[in-house]
C-alpha cells in the first residue's frame, strides 16, 4: 500500500476543518467489501438456455419497431445512420400469435456503410413463467445478412442480476417488401 501524503492545510481554512474534510474524503475512497449474501445472492451461479422468436414489425398500422431517426438521404442502402426504437414481441414459436414470453425493448442503429450491420441495445423483458419481471441486456453488433449472429449479454435484472453470456440470432423469416422480420434467438446466460 502506498504511503498516504497529507497536504499542508491552507491558512484560509482552519486546520480542524481541513483535517475533518481530508479524513472524510479518505474514508469515502476506501474499498468496501460486500458479501454476496448482503446483495441477496444465496444460490450458486447456473447456466440457462432460453429460446424464443423476436418479431420486428416495421410495417402496418401498429408497428413494433419505428424509425426515430431515418437514414440521411445521402446514406448507403445499409441504413447507415438510422435509429429504430423497438418494443418487439418475443414469442415461444415463430408465429406472431403464439405464446408471448416478453418484449425486446431498446433500439438498433445502422452502424456500417458497407453492410447491414446494426448496433443492438436491447432489454429482453420477460413477462411469462419463472422469469416474469426479469430482463437481460444485450449490447453488440448484429450483421443481419450473416446466417448466425452472436451478441453479448452484458447484464440483467431480477433473476438475471449479474448475468453474463451470449445470444445467437438467426433469421427465421423476412419480408423484403415490408421490412418485417422474425428472428430466432438462442440465449445462453450465467446467472444466480
Amino acid at each position: 500500500m502506498a504511503p498516504i501524503l497529507i497536504p499542508k492545510p491552507s491558512t484560509a481554512v482552519p486546520a480542524a476543518i481541513f483535517f475533518s474534510l481530508f479524513l472524510t474524503s479518505l474514508l469515502a475512497a476506501s474499498d468496501t467489501v460486500l458479501s454476496p449474501e448482503k446483495l441477496g445472492i444465496r444460490r450458486r451461479e447456473k447456466l440457462s438456455h432460453l429460446h424464443f422468436y423476436f418479431h420486428d414489425i416495421v410495417s402496418g398500422r401498429d408497428p413494433t419497431a419505428v424509425f426515430v431517426v431515418p437514414p440521411p438521404s445521402n446514406a448507403s442502402r445499409t441504413l447507415f445512420g438510422a435509429v429504430v426504437m423497438t418494443d418487439d414481441p418475443l414469442t415461444e414459436r415463430p408465429e406472431i400469435g403464439s405464446k408471448l414470453l416478453g418484449k425486446a425493448q431498446g433500439f438498433y442503429t445502422g452502424a456500417s456503410q458497407t453492410e447491414f450491420g446494426f448496433l443492438m441495445v436491447m432489454n429482453f423483458a420477460f413477462v411469462e413463467g419463472k422469469y416474469n419481471g426479469s430482463y437481460l441486456s444485450i449490447l453488440g453488433r448484429n450483421t443481419v445478412m450473416s446466417a448466425v449472429r452472436e451478441m453479448p449479454v452484458v447484464g440483467g435484472g431480477g433473476l438475471f442480476r449479474f448475468a453474463r453470456g451470449y445470444a445467437l440470432a438467426k433469421t427465421h423469416a423476412v419480408n423484403f417488401s415490408s421490412g418485417d422480420a422474425v428472428v430466432e434467438y438462442n440465449v445462453y446466460v450465467f446467472h444466480y
